[in-house]
């Protein structure tokens, strides 16, 4: 294929009230007709920023000091805004990393998406609006005529994800950068909009430029990769080369730190040290040289030279990964037995009793905490005066769990299934419809206010966004004494003492109190949610999504922090996520939930090896591994389809709409729990995957119900393979 875009040492810069940053430092890249090419790296790395240098298109301060960027043979660094402006969305589609803040929230998709195609194209604004319906239509979205009319906020991730799309290849383009397209989604939406952009540039014959830190998503889509660090580029190769045979250790890095790299859940995951470079300051030597394990004088002095064993895999390394030890004079310690952060005061008591007490729990097998027959409901209702109710909203529906003392139960779903509703009911936010919530021996279900609150120490929430759940008009340190005072916990003057020692132990310095939310990095605040969830020493910590935003370097420190504290505080964690690769590593039990419905609950590793529900297989075959063969050989499985609504769910098994396995049965009758494998796995599939142990769990249904383990050969049962 021909070179579509070619990159020549461009340097971009952004002007601060302290400095300047040196944004790109020297990037060469290019990038073929028809290919996608994945650059990696983690969060300041300079990956959107490159992006952004190529249609010039920086944020206030910044602009290309040197450098070319080739497109179709045209300097775009040369050239004036107006052929800019012609250029992008017709030629060059960029797709946002945040939909939400990137769609006007005042003028319907379809006129936004119609726009790009009025601006570059001689039409009607009637042929144009027509147009948009198409694209909506290419790209997967449902009914798309009506949702024309339909405002950004409304829709969900994956489908503002979808028209953030559309509105990219209204105009057709040669190249199209996706920015992070798929941070933060469900693993199912996240599979279904990387096939559409793998399926779209094939059928319009485009190039694309894939942006992220996930190493699974690239694994499985990319033709290419260039790993990124301060601004530069330190090693390129073929997806395959650079997955079998990686040569930059800050590569190796970002392998060694994936939770499904770890051999046990006990073992600790490697955490990149140090900090990555301020930009705004000169960098003397390699700029991971603080960083590296392999780093030698010469690294400290020198900048590595971009080269390698062959011109199709350059890296910036004197001491690449593979070269023999004794040549590199290497001393420091393995990646496997890296140590995990200490803190200065450790807290071995937790009030209510001692972590032997919750040990001793533990084998004792007493629940901390026992969910019975939770229903929550949500009322639908119309009128602005009179909000007349409608209909209401299967949220949470008959879920039944225990979560032991000391352990870790990870709660997984798509958005919709009912997860963060169970969480927010748990610690109080929401009051359930009906059923119980007994919470160390005691019904908190329907508990007054007052009660509630004297409770409330006893029971924490981790927000799924720690920048939204903090005002940003309060520094940290009152944002952390808040609830102290709330509590009437110690004087004034020892809660300084008190957040100071809940700072150090989750890795921040003292003088972090000074500082406002947003001047922290995103692994900073989930850090500080953390040490807010704990101040009170709760014995119960529900965490909605705590790493689902953060490179995979930050989100193994984050995990093994918290497994730390764990360890230490004798902490019980619900942890929530769609991630089940994270949700393995952390978990000791694992519930998987589908439309407000318990599918499937057992030990962790047993779900995760031998998952007998076809939805828990589905959703453990989107998760993206670091594995470009076993990403390509998988590309067809997962979970296909549209969540249901909550409002009218299926009947009989809620999932049976999306089942590759659904029988006539599954309409009539909602399938009971029934035991699998390891003592305490239960599943809920007239179909499993596997036969069951015995046939019905008492309680979850008034008698035996006779249906066949697997389902009857034919055409409209096909057979998924086992894990």
């Amino acid at each position: 294929m021909a070179t579509l875009l070619d990159i020549e040492d461009l340097h971009t810069q952004i002007t601060l009230r302290h400095g300047v940053a040196r944004a790109v430092d020297g990037v060469s890249l290019h990038v073929d007709e028809q290919e996608i090419l994945g650059i990696v790296g983690e969060s300041g790395c300079g990956k959107t920023m490159t992006a952004l240098s190529i249609i010039q298109l920086l944020p206030s301060g910044g602009h290309v000091t040197s450098g070319h960027v080739f497109f179709d043979g045209v300097d775009l660094v040369r050239q004036p805004e107006s052929a800019m402006r012609r250029l992008r969305g017709n030629d060059i589609g960029m797709v946002f990393q945040d939909p939400l803040t990137s769609l006007n929230p005042t003028v319907r998709i379809g006129d936004q998406i119609a726009e790009a195609v009025l601006l570059h194209r001689n039409v009607s604004r009637q042929q144009a609006r027509d147009r948009a319906a198409e694209v909506l239509g290419l790209v997967g979205m449902p009914r798309p005529e009506e949702r024309l009319d339909t405002y950004a906020h409304l829709l969900s991730g994956g489908m503002r994800q979808r028209v953030m799309i559309a509105m990219a290849l209204a105009c057709e383009p040669k190249l199209l950068i996706a920015d992070e397209p798929t941070t933060a989604l469900d693993v199912t939406i996240q599979k279904q909009i990387l096939e559409l952009i793998d399926d779209l540039r094939r059928r319009l014959s485009m190039a694309v430029i894939l942006v992220t830190h996930d190493l699974g998503v690239i694994a499985g889509r990319a033709d290419r990769v260039a790993v990124m660090y301060a601004g530069r580029v330190v090693e390129t190769a073929d997806t395959r080369a650079l997955f079998d045979n990686p040569r930059h250790p800050y590569t190796e890095a970002l392998f060694e730190a994936l939770p499904e790299r770890s051999v046990s859940n006990r073992d600790p995951l490697y955490s990149i040290p140090g900090m990555p470079p301020d930009l705004s300051v000169p960098v003397v030597g390699c700029p991971f040289a603080p960083r590296c394990r392999y780093a030698t004088e010469i690294c400290r002095q020198q900048d590595p030279p971009l080269h390698g064993d062959t011109l199709a895999h350059p890296y910036a390394c004197f001491h690449p990964v593979g070269d023999p030890i004794d040549t590199i004079g290497w001393t420091a310690q393995s990646a496997h037995t890296s140590p995990v952060p200490t803190a200065a005061t450790a807290h071995d008591e937790v009030r209510g009793g001692s972590a032997a007490d919750m040990d001793g729990a533990l084998r004792d097998g007493q629940p901390l905490l026992s969910v019975q027959n939770l229903v929550k409901d949500f009322a639908v209702t119309s009128g602005a005066i009179l909000q007349r109710r409608t209909g209401s909203v299967s949220a949470v529906a008959n879920v039944s769990f225990d979560v032991p003392a000391g352990t870790t139960m990870g709660l997984v779903g798509e958005s919709g299934c009912g997860k963060t509703t169970i969480g927010r009911m748990v610690v109080g936010l929401e009051r359930p419809t009906s059923g119980r919530i007994v919470f160390s021996g005691a019904d908190i279900a329907h508990i007054s206010g007052r009660e509630r609150r004297e409770r409330s120490r006893d029971i924490q929430l981790i927000f799924q966004d720690p920048a939204a759940s903090m005002d940003p008009r309060m520094r940290v340190g009152p944002i952390l004494s808040e609830p102290l005072a709330i509590q009437h916990m110690y004087q004034r003057k020892e809660r300084r003492s008190a957040i100071d020692a809940i700072l150090d132990e989750v890795g921040l310095p003292g003088a972090a109190v000074e500082r406002y939310p947003h001047e922290f990095s995103g692994g900073q605040r989930q850090r500080l949610a953390l040490a807010r969830a704990l101040l009170l020493e709760p014995r119960l910590v529900v965490a909605d999504e705590p790493v689902s935003a953060l490179d995979v370097s930050v989100q193994a420190q984050v995990l093994n922090m918290m497994r730390d504290l764990q360890d230490r505080r004798g902490l019980t964690y619900i942890f929530i996520s769609h991630d089940l690769s994270v949700v393995r590593y952390v978990s000791d039990s694992i519930a998987v939930m589908y439309l407000g419905k318990l599918v499937e609950i057992g030990p962790g590793e047993d779900i995760y090896r031998h998952p007998v529900h076809p939805y828990t297989k589905g959703l453990i075959d989107a998760v993206p591994t670091a594995d470009p063969t076993a990403e390509r050989s998988k590309a067809k499985r997962g979970v296909t389809g549209e969540l249901p609504s909550a409002i009218n769910p299926p009947s009989g098994c809620r999932f049976r709409t999306r089942c590759p396995r659904a029988q006539e049965i599954c309409a009539r009758i909602e399938p009971p729990l029934r035991r699998f494998g390891a003592p305490g796995h239960l599943a809920a599939c007239h179909f499993p995957l596997e036969p069951p142990v015995d046939d019905v769990v008492p309680g979850t249904t008034d008698g035996p119900l006779q249906v066949p383990a697997t389902p009857p050969p034919g055409p409209s049962s096909p057979q998924l393979p086992t894990l």
